[in-house]
Order: structure tokens, then C-alpha cells, then sequence
């Protein structure tokens, strides 16, 4: 490994460390947000966010959006009203670097760790836990999930209880975007490694026990970056574009990640009941986020939720696609434009063939369904998106997006000088319309710096928020949250 600082890594021209994804430092807590327009009083629960937010300036490099310490943003709604706490997932990497009040981790391509005499010998010459990119609650855990790593259990006040895995039932984690049934309650989740076995699937109960351990997906050779999955009544939909760790090349000063299009991109659909793996390819792309995905017999009837469908019925997938991988590097240095869009994919079990249709070309990401609609059909996709402005960094985005896939029409509420963050749903109690709700999200100003809690009603999105409350910190940028309705 390497263990001295790289002297070209230069922090102040890193872009997303700068604007609207700098880091902050200040934890806080504000009992009563100042609030424009009137916050809906049925909704009662957490908008919880997670995010990358160095707690020191980064060293040997910084590669957004998986490195960075974890820091989570929470608003409470209760009543009409609103309180904001901000926490990092305190991992023992981020004490180590407490105490002594700078970075001693780099960043994943420059492979820079601490040795014992900085850190003692349980974390000499470890990689640091990053657990900043997703947050979920499952079976009564909430969980500040990486890449592919254990998660860190949080508690109610956001502070951190730990490294959580499983009972000693899933050691080497899981990744950043489970998917749990809502019918079932079973949450299906992946893992990648870089040794073999390279990819395994497993399944947490509804009580939260694991009910699946870790089980190998045949035919993956090769270690492989796979960010987000999908899931329908039948299968776990795993997409393996060909994006290949290349931990030579990263030891060499390369780039960890080799973007390899000659070798296409396959689609694993693994039957949750255990059954045969079937597998499609089709031409090379890149997808960060699914959108959702359900089985689909042709009939309109059975759509996959709870009926049998035909065993060779077609899988439909939902995913914002991108042209190549966007981080990292690749033969071409990822020079060039990059293509991408909200696509359908209609894949053939039986045939292993897929067929892709452009729903909408705009420029978009982090896509959310209503989670009550996973792995069944839905109507509305949320989506950050851009308005044509050039001043932008990239993955930026000063709009949201609604796509109707019933109508195949698209509305937009532009943000101005808000640049948006990732839309989630939360619904109205006891309506289960998706139509009955509101799209949450977190929004910053780029000409003061002000964060914003917004309020956007589902049934006339494109109007805009009900309601802003003023957070107390700037949010940076970046990444995923959810709506955590308070438990009875």
C-alpha cells in the first residue's frame, strides 16, 4: 500500500469538494425550522439523508461519490412542525482522525493507509469504512450503508451504535441499495468483492433475521462494480455493466475502475425462490440507479403482485442509463460526451435477449418511485434533473422531474437557483395512491449557500413546494434518503 501523500492531489480543484458539495463540519440541532408556506400536519415521521462529507480535508485523492465520511441529515415532521439534526457515522477511522485532527486515510484510488505507529495495529493498513452513500430502515434497524461494506447501525437520534452484520451472518456486508418487498417485507440485498466469490445475493426476514446467507452468483469471474439492483416478485435483477476493478492499474497511479464496453453488459435475474439463474445481454451501458422493475405476463392482469405468473413471463426494468461509466477512468480517460436517459428494458427469461426503449431523454438522475410500488407496476418516477444551464457541476441538477409512464407525458417544477437533491416519496397515511403524497427532498441556494428542507405535493408536482424550511447548515449535495413515517 502506498503511505505517503501523492503530490499531485490538489483538494481546492477537486469539484466536488467545492460549491454546493462542500463538506461541513458543525453538527447542530434546531427544535423549531423557520418555515415558509404550511408543512402538511398528517405527515409525522423522519426525512432522513446520507451523504459523503469529509470531516477533514481529503488526502491522496477524492473520488465522489463513494469516498468521504458518512454524514446524515434529519428532519422530523410532527404536527405542522419541524426539527433538524445533522450527525456524522462516527467509524473508528473517523475517531482515528479526531484525535488527531487531520486525514490519515486517502482516498480509494490513492490506496494511502496509516500504519501502527499512527493508528495502532487494528486499523494499520486498513481501508476505511464508508458508509455515506444510502440509508435505510429495515426490521426496526436503521442502517448507514456503503458500497460493499457492513453497514453502521444508527440509532433514533442518529447517533452511531455500531457495525452492524447480521449476527455474524453477512461479514462482508452488503451494498448501498437493498430492495425490500413491500408485500413480503423480506429485504433482498448484494454483495460485491474482489475476491471470489465475486457476487452473492442473500435475504433479511421481516423480523431481520437472515433467511438467505450469502449465495454465489455463477458466472461473474471477475470483480465488478454494481451499484444498485432491482427487484420483482420473482427475481433479484442484478445489471453487471462492464465496469472491472483493476487493482494493478491503481497500484501503478491508474485508475481502479476500467471501463471496458467491449465486453457488454449482462443482466442477472436471480429467482428469489432459489430456482435457475437466467441471464441477457445487449450492448454496452452504464446505469448508477434502478428505477423499478416487475414481472409482466402481457395480460394486464398478474403484474407481479402476488399472482403466478407465467415462469417465462417477461421482466420489465426501469433504470436511468448512461452511455459509460462516470467516475473513475478507462482507456480513453472517460474523455468524451456522455449519453444518457430514462430507459425501459424488456427482458426475455427464456430467450436471455433485452430490448431498450428511451422513455425520456432528458438529462436526469436519482430516480424514486412511491416505495410501496417495488417490484410492482408504478405510474410516477421522480427525478433530479437540469434546466440546459452550463454552470453546473457535474452531477448537478436545479430541477425536478415527473415522468407518467401511463401517458407517457413528463412534468417539471424548475428550482431556479436551487440546485435539488434526490426526490423521495412520502405518502398521505391511509391513501395508497400515488397521486396522495408529497416528493421530499433537500435543495441549497448557489448564490448564499442556504439549504432548504422542500415540501412537494404529488398531485400537482410541477407547482412546486407547499412548504420550505430553512435548515440551519448548508446540506451538500449528494446522495440518497428516505421517508420514515413514525411506527405505531
Amino acid at each position: 500500500m502506498n503511505t505517503h501523500t501523492p503530490a499531485r492531489f490538489d483538494p481546492t480543484r477537486v469539484p466536488h469538494l467545492l460549491g454546493s458539495f462542500a463538506p461541513v463540519t458543525e453538527e447542530v440541532d434546531v427544535a423549531d425550522l423557520e418555515v415558509t408556506g404550511e408543512l402538511p400536519a398528517a405527515l409525522e415521521g423522519l426525512y432522513l439523508r446520507n451523504g459523503p462529507n469529509p470531516r477533514f480535508t481529503p488526502i491522496g485523492s477524492y473520488l465522489y461519490p463513494i469516498d468521504g465520511d458518512g454524514m446524515l441529515h434529519g428532519v422530523w415532521l410532527d404536527g405542522g412542525r419541524a426539527r433538524y439534526r445533522n450527525r456524522f457515522v462516527r467509524t473508528p477511522a473517523l475517531e482515528a482522525e479526531e484525535q488527531v485532527g487531520h486525514a490519515l486515510w486517502g482516498g480509494l484510488e490513492s490506496l494511502l493507509v496509516p500504519d501502527a505507529a499512527q493508528v495502532g495495529p487494528d486499523l494499520a493498513g486498513t481501508f476505511r469504512d464508508l458508509p455515506d452513500v444510502n440509508v435505510v430502515r429495515h426490521a426496526g434497524r436503521m442502517l448507514a450503508l456503503a458500497e460493499s461494506a457492513c453497514p453502521f447501525r444508527i440509532d433514533a437520534g442518529l447517533g452511531t451504535v455500531g457495525r452492524e452484520d447480521f449476527g455474524g451472518s453477512l461479514p462482508a456486508g452488503i451494498t448501498a441499495h437493498p430492495k425490500t418487498d413491500p408485500v413480503t417485507g423480506e429485504m433482498v440485498v448484494f454483495c460485491y468483492a474482489f475476491e471470489p466469490p465475486y457476487l452473492t445475493w442473500s435475504v433479511i426476514g421481516r423480523d431481520g433475521a437472515v433467511t438467505r446467507g450469502p449465495t454465489p452468483v455463477d458466472g461473474v469471474d471477475e470483480p465488478m462494480m454494481i451499484h444498485d439492483m432491482a427487484l420483482t416478485d420473482r427475481y433479484a435483477v442484478l445489471v453487471l455493466a462492464p465496469a472491472f476493478f483493476d487493482l494493478d492499474a491503481a497500484m501503478a497511479g491508474g485508475s481502479f475502475l476500467a471501463w471496458r464496453p467491449e465486453r457488454g453488459t449482462r443482466v442477472a435475474l436471480i429467482p428469489r425462490d432459489g430456482g435457475r439463474l437466467r441471464w441477457a445481454a445487449d450492448e454496452a451501458f452504464w446505469l448508477w440507479h434502478t428505477v423499478n422493475a416487475y414481472d409482466d405476463d402481457g395480460a394486464g392482469g398478474d403484474d407481479g403482485a402476488g399472482g403466478d405468473a407465467d415462469a417465462d413471463a417477461p421482466v420489465v426494468l426501469d433504470y436511468v442509463q448512461w452511455s459509460r461509466l462516470t467516475v473513475g477512468g478507462g482507456p480513453d480517460g472517460a474523455a468524451g460526451p456522455v449519453g444518457g436517459g430514462l430507459v425501459r428494458a424488456r427482458i426475455d427469461p427464456a430467450a436471455g435477449s433485452m430490448t431498450r426503449t428511451v422513455l425520456d431523454d432528458s438529462r436526469v438522475e436519482f430516480p424514486r418511485v412511491d416505495d410501496r410500488r417495488i417490484g410492482r407496476r408504478h405510474r410516477h418516477t421522480a427525478l433530479a434533473t437540469g434546466t440546459g444551464r452550463t454552470d453546473l457541476l457535474p452531477g448537478e441538477y436545479d430541477a425536478v422531474r415527473w415522468y407518467d409512464t401511463e401517458t407517457g407525458s413528463a412534468s417539471v417544477w424548475p428550482a431556479g437557483n436551487l440546485s435539488v437533491g434526490e426526490p423521495v416519496f412520502a405518502p398521505e397515511p391511509g391513501r395508497d395512491s400515488e397521486e396522495q403524497g408529497y416528493w421530499l427532498t433537500f435543495a441549497t441556494d448557489r448564490t448564499d449557500g442556504s439549504s432548504w428542507f422542500l415540501v412537494i405535493p404529488a398531485e400537482d408536482p410541477a407547482s412546486g413546494p407547499v412548504a420550505r424550511a430553512r435548515i440551519p447548515v448548508r446540506v451538500p449535495l449528494g446522495l440518497h434518503g428516505c421517508w420514515l413515517p413514525t411506527e405505531p
